[in-house]
């Protein structure tokens, strides 16, 4: 069963991230913020899911550089409100602007881990 991580500060946005995750077979870990992201095991993650602002001294970015220094092989799904920033969106990555809706993401996941993190970075302007 694939692993993914959901990092969000709003509870109920990732909460609701997380059950469309579960529910599409995947096992979830929550984080509401990057410094308790990097608590779990930085090689096991299958995928990240991240905001990009985030309470502390770690954001999005600097959670997704960790994670992908660890396992070049994580996939990285950025969902914020935020505009993207192409020197920090990392190769075989994809950008969603919120709110975006968890079909999408469970798609874009997918389509990650199947291609590995080698491909180009993507920007989607899906949303909900």
């Amino acid at each position: 069963m694939p692993i993914a991580l959901v990092v969000e500060d709003e509870w109920l946005v990732r909460m609701e991230i997380a059950d469309a995750f579960q529910d599409n077979g995947w096992t979830v870990l929550e984080a509401a913020t990057g410094e308790a992201s990097l608590t779990f095991s930085l090689t096991h993650i299958d995928l990240l899911v991240t905001d990009i602002r985030l309470p502390g001294r770690l954001n999005g970015w600097d959670v997704a550089d960790a994670f992908r220094a660890a396992n070049c092989a994580v996939a990285v799904i950025y969902c914020s409100g935020n505009s993207a920033d192409p020197t920090r969106v990392l190769p075989g990555s994809i950008f969603f602007s919120k709110p975006c809706r968890t079909d999408i993401l469970i798609r874009a996941a997918a389509s990650l881990c199947a291609a590995g993190s080698a491909g180009p970075s993507l920007r989607s302007g899906q949303s909900g």
